[in-house]
């Protein structure tokens, strides 16, 4: 899989952490539209602060994420550093410094190691060949298992939208997600560019859960080259939407010592806010994930995990119907071939909970993974 035209990289290791690959640009032949969302995290880190500002006209020339170390919670001197990244970029590939986005994920709380990164910014080469999605995700990675790439043409061209992402733990964005880069060379207009791509990560990327957690780090971008011309509107967000969707689902599954997907659907809901409130807190109940993990189907804790929506007083338990795949589960008794049949589903790499409120119309689907020792194993050691 290759950029769409318009766009190369360059992918190195700088010495961030070890000798896996931690530096990664993509730039643009020119300016291009850009658009971008990021955390709302309170301890949000410098490359959020600089992204943000840089990115408030909707145009951009580059992207550079830094991984392996997040630069969160470094107080000036990480700011500092932060600004001297995206002038190193600026000044190898001939922009202004505020046409540079900046990302950064990995350890909180530990400055760059600035002797290894300015010996990379200097080894920038002047031309950007490189066009492989793989190596631009696999550079990015931190403790993903697995590099994560979708691409998609748009309807009635032959311009085409091409997606990368990072992360498997501290994940539950609000906002976009973890790290996702989108590139596309479709000439979009900057306003319908931020627009749709909006939309669409909130349909996609708001609506994964790995842990509960949301990063210091989380950003979304998306250039546009224009180099194959004008599309439709439509057409353009249908196909964005499929790249963004994969991404979110292989996020999912590859979250930190996952095995399984699990996919929650809930509709019939009074409004989208109360489908995916009820859909995260299933997707999010530890009891639930290790229930999945198990195969065990004690449908008792998905009906926990709507009921403890407390204030959504116009749920009924005996309007509510809860299923396992298409098993329905509540209010119908299961009795112990159906569970046994059911445990058989869930020991699939795929376990899909379907809950109908009967309050409304709406619908939302969330998706997230089980929780195994793994995951704990992971977080224990995760900086010793």
């Amino acid at each position: 899989m290759q950029l769409p035209r318009g766009f190369g990289a360059y992918v190195a290791n700088i010495g961030i952490k070890d000798t896996s690959h931690d530096f990664t640009l993509v730039v643009a032949d020119e300016v291009c539209a850009a658009a971008g969302v990021f955390t709302q995290s309170r301890f949000a880190g410098p490359s959020i602060v600089l992204s943000r500002q840089n990115i408030a006209d909707n145009q951009a020339r580059a992207v550079v994420v830094i991984s392996k170390n997040s630069n969160v919670a470094t107080g000036d001197e990480g700011l500092n550093n932060a600004r001297e990244v995206v002038a190193g970029v600026a000044k190898a590939i001939g922009c202004d410094t505020k046409q540079v986005l900046i990302a950064s994920t990995g350890v909180i709380g530990r400055q760059y190691p600035m002797q290894n990164v300015r010996a990379g910014l200097g080894a920038i080469p002047k031309a950007f060949t490189e066009t492989s999605v793989k190596d631009v995700a696999c550079g990015i990675m931190t403790t993903d298992t697995v590099h994560k790439t979708a691409e998609a043409t748009i309807a009635g061209s032959s311009a085409r939208v091409v997606g990368v992402a990072k992360g498997v733990g501290m994940i539950e964005p609000n906002m976009a997600t973890l790290i996702t880069m989108m590139f596309t060379d479709a000439a979009i207009e900057k306003s319908v560019l931020d627009e749709v791509f909006r939309r669409v990560i909130d349909k996609t990327f708001n609506c994964v859960s790995v842990d509960t957690d949301t990063s210091t780090s989380d950003t979304a971008v998306i250039l546009a080259s224009g180099k194959a011309g004008s599309v439709d509107a439509s057409a353009f967000e249908s196909a964005l939407y499929q790249v963004a969707l994969s991404l979110t689902k292989q996020v999912a599954r590859d979250g930190e010592g996952a095995e399984k997907l699990i996919e929650v659907c809930v509709d019939g809901a009074r409004d989208h806010r109360q489908a995916k409130l009820v859909a995260k807190s299933i997707v999010n109940s530890p009891l639930v994930k290790t229930a999945v993990h198990g195969a065990d189907p004690n449908w008792g804790r998905v009906a926990m995990a709507v009921g403890k929506c407390s204030d959504e007083q116009d749920i009924d338990e005996s309007q509510v119907v809860i299923r396992f795949g298409t098993q329905e589960v509540y209010p119908t008794f299961v009795d112990a071939s159906g569970l046994d049949a059911l445990s058989k589903y869930m020991r699939g790499n795929t376990v899909r909970i379907h809950v109908t409120l009967n309050t409304g119309d709406t619908d939302c689907t969330v998706w997230g993974c089980d929780l195994t020792d793994g995951y704990v194993r992971i977080n224990a050691d995760y900086t010793t």
